[in-house]
């Protein structure tokens, strides 16, 4: 019997149910039609960019299509822009990979009358622009059919609606499984024991009924699931485990149900219901788990401002940021975020660009310097002149690289389903297959069978053989070692996102660290301090200078003197003038109308100042004088987190390579480095660079975990293999990434690699255990010494075999 693949979908089928074209092979119609229409069209190379890769078949739509003409549907659906243009979000169903947003995108671009088409891969949401005078969105959602996939419109807040009572349902289902096993349980205590022991026929008869009601509704309800997998799957040809779990379950609940009626035996309605719940279980723990990446992506575009104060020919207009073209006068205000790169023209001053480059000072820019998107303009009323679109500003490119990094992240999922195919596959080529040689040759090596009939010794030891492989304690192998170290790591203030990462953070060999606000605190402080004057009143006026700025370094310096002086007062200080980039100058009189010139900033305000005075220093420096005297000098420094030295230590000894990639100056970088003994440093390097540098890493083979804070980190946090935000990251970080530290310990960031390790050595023992049990009971069931009771016995003591293994986990550390 030999297989062939689908010319379009690339699917594997029997050859037989083929559709033949010459030397092409087709699954079904859609796929034939598909294939001649984008070759027709000149669409071809999409298989090229599909290359191995599958496809879901095309999919039929019953549906009126006009409905999305009318009126109604355009009020709630349509908005129309500036042009007169119709534009729509819809989700696009079937889009598997980068090909499949090509093809549509290439499609939709060369129908007449569609202005523009945006596919999101990450979401698989449209954004479609057309002329309604020259084409219907009906006749736009009939040639997406056409192609093999299908839309409908776009609703955020049904979309959330939706999603969250799919949550509450799959919940709802799986309590109900949980409770009904509980009980049922109760139950098999009594029949198990009756069996051996003795039990009068009527009260087993009762038991038999009472589990009847407890399993029926956990098959039906909670079980639903599976059946909807299994449907799915074999509607595309595929047996998954689903089919396995819903096919031993059923058929067990056919032979309880023949038991209960008259037939010889004992049912085995607990078997049903703990097949369901335990693999409904672990299942649920993997929906709980994902992350989404829509709503991380929101939160990175409701940053972006929607539209500019373009100036053209004096008049100042506010103008969407697609439409402003290279060459446009931007102006901005104090307070204002930078929307698209360009060049200062007028003005300068103080620019914060932490959500880029993680520095925590402010950046002086002056006339001719760039300015980048996602800055934030302190102090000025700044003119640029923009060097780059919207569409390739510094910004949405980050926000690119982030949809395109969480789409292309690792499917240990795929590798999972392709293993327990082959299982299913071949436990029920085994069920059958002992079913024939029972049936056909009448071996009797096993129990005797009393008072049965050819067919159902048959019958009994085929389902043996399904029951005793249920994938219980091959599906708990997993989840369950991955429940106590999620809890174990849970209590050393860690929270992992999804299960699959305690897998990755074992057999990582490389980490990846920011400085700021990683391994240092993110908060300046004054490291050395020289009072050069001590007298109060002189004192009271750097207090009441301080307290006139909100720079971090003023700041810092106020909160400083505070501590170490408990009688500090302001004064009425004059003329109080922001230098920016640099410091404040003021003017104070005293009761004798003396007047004081005070200073407070930098060295660069010093010179300024034609005061003569040498100061060097590594850290960041406030100097402050009265009347063109030095009267103290502060030191400040951003604070190595505890810890940090340790974990540096002991993940070097566990042999882990460890890189801090920053973006501070390599003179701060390399100074923190040495401190807590790394000896890779990349330093000066922007988002994106941090996110291609992680890539490198990768293509050499590096299996990377990422730790950082901050926007900035947010590309490279999801370049790696592992993301790690700390506590008190900014919200998208923490969006973006797989793990986050609660309480912002890197104590706990060691802990995450020992538990990870230890968790994952758990989940191979329990992989093997499951596996030597089948091993040894598969061939049992089918020579006919295990009898569905005993199978059922036996599968549950495998399941609680590999959890009492999967408990070891808490007793170490």
């Amino acid at each position: 019997m030999a297989d062939a693949k689908c010319n379009h979908c690339h699917l594997v089928f029997d050859e037989k149910v083929m559709i033949k074209e010459k030397e092409l092979n087709f699954c079904c119609k859609g796929c034939q039609g598909v294939y001649h229409i984008l070759k027709d069209d000149g669409l071809d190379s999409f298989y090229e960019k599909l290359g191995n890769k599958t496809i879901a078949p095309p999919i039929e739509v019953e549906d009126d299509v006009e409905r999305f003409d009318t009126k109604s549907f355009e009020d709630t659906f349509i908005k129309t822009t500036e042009n007169g243009y119709k534009k729509i979000d819809l989700i696009i169903e079937g889009i598997h990979c980068a090909a499949c947003v090509w093809l549509n995108e290439k499609v939709l671009f060369e129908t007449e009358g569609i202005i523009s088409a945006d596919i999101n891969f990450t979401n698989n949401k449209a954004k479609i622009v057309w002329d309604n005078e020259k084409i219907k969105l009906s006749q736009i959602i009939l040639k997406i059919r056409s192609i093999g996939y299908n839309a409908y419109a776009y609703d955020s807040t049904v979309a959330d609606e939706q999603a969250a009572k799919s949550k509450r349902d799959y919940f709802i289902r799986m309590m109900v499984a949980v409770f009904a096993s509980v009980n049922i349980m109760m139950l098999s205590v009594a029949k198990y024991t009756g069996f051996f022991t003795g039990i009068d026929e009527q009260i087993r008869e009762y038991i038999h009924i009472a589990e009847l009601v407890f399993t029926t509704p956990v098959l039906f309800y909670s079980g639903w699931i599976f059946f909807r997998g299994a449907y799915y799957g074999l509607r595309n040809r595929v047996l998954n485990m689903d089919f396995l779990v819903s096919s031993g379950a059923t058929l067990t609940y056919i032979y309880s149900l023949y038991v209960l009626f008259g037939g010889k035996g004992e049912s085995y309605f607990d078997s049903v219901t703990m097949i369901i719940t335990f693999v409904l279980v672990g299942k649920y723990l993997e929906v709980i788990g994902k992350k989404s990446a829509v709503d991380t992506l929101d939160k990175i575009k409701s940053s972006i401002p929607l539209e500019a104060t373009v100036v053209k020919d004096g008049v100042k207009k506010a103008i969407a940021l697609n439409n402003i073209e290279l060459g446009d006068i931007i102006e901005i205000r104090s307070g204002e975020k930078v929307c698209i790169d360009g060049k200062i023209i007028s003005g300068e001053g103080t620019f914060d660009e932490s959500s880029l480059t993680g520095e925590s000072l402010p950046v002086f820019k002056k006339m001719g310097d760039t300015i980048y998107s996602g800055t934030i303009n302190n102090d000025a009323l700044i003119r640029y002149e923009t060097t780059k679109t919207y569409k390739d500003s510094t910004l949405n490119s980050i926000v690119t690289l982030l949809e395109d990094s969480l789409s292309s992240k690792p499917e240990i999922e795929y590798k999972a389903n392709e293993v327990s195919k082959g299982f299913t596959v071949s436990i029920l080529s085994l069920s059958l297959l002992t079913f024939l040689v029972w049936y056909f040759f009448g071996l009797d090596l096993g129990f005797d069978y009393e008072n049965t009939n050819h067919f159902e010794k048959s019958f009994i030891v085929a389902i043996s053989v399904i029951v005793i492989a249920c994938p219980c304690a091959l599906a708990l192998a997993t989840p369950i070692a991955s429940l106590i170290g999620i809890s174990e790591l849970a209590k050393k203030g860690l929270l992992f996102k999804e299960a699959k990462f305690i897998e990755t953070m074992a057999k990582a060999n490389t980490l990846v660290m920011d400085k700021t606000g990683t391994i240092t605190k993110g908060e300046l402080k004054v490291k050395k301090a020289r009072i050069l004057d001590d007298n109060i009143h002189k004192l009271n006026l750097l207090y009441s200078l301080l307290d006139a700025s909100t720079h971090p370094i003023s700041k810092s310096v106020k909160k400083y003197l505070l501590k170490k002086y408990d009688n500090l007062e302001l004064k009425n200080i004059i003329d109080v003038k922001n230098i920016q980039a640099k410091g404040m100058v003021a003017k104070y009189k005293n009761v004798d109308d003396k007047l004081f010139h005070i200073i407070g900033g930098n060295m660069e305000l010093i010179k300024d100042n034609r005061i003569n005075y040498n100061f060097e220093s590594q850290n960041s420096v406030y100097i402050f004088a009265i009347n063109r005297r030095v009267i103290a000098t502060f030191e400040l420094a951003d604070e190595i987190r505890e810890d940090a030295k340790e974990l540096v230590k002991n993940l070097k000894a566990e042999g882990l390579d460890i890189v801090m990639l920053t973006g501070d100056n390599e003179s701060v970088a390399k100074n923190v480095a040495s401190k807590v003994g790394i000896k890779k440093v990349v330093s000066n390097i922007d988002p994106i660079g941090k996110a291609n540098y992680i890539k490198k890493l990768r293509e050499e083979g590096k299996i990377v975990v990422m730790a950082g804070d901050g926007i900035n980190d947010s590309v490279a946090l999801a370049s790696s293999d592992v993301s790690i935000a700390m506590g008190n990251s900014a919200d998208i970080t923490i969006s973006v990434s797989d793990i986050v530290l609660l309480n912002s310990s890197l104590k706990s960031l060691n802990f995450a690699f020992m538990i990870s390790k230890r968790t994952y050595k758990f989940i191979k023992e329990n992989l093997l255990l499951s596996l030597i049990y089948n091993m040894i009971t598969i061939p049992l069931a089918m020579a006919g010494f295990v009898i569905p009771l005993v199978a059922a016995l036996s599968m549950s003591l495998s399941s609680l075999l590999v959890v009492a293994n999967s408990m070891r986990i808490k007793l170490k550390g």
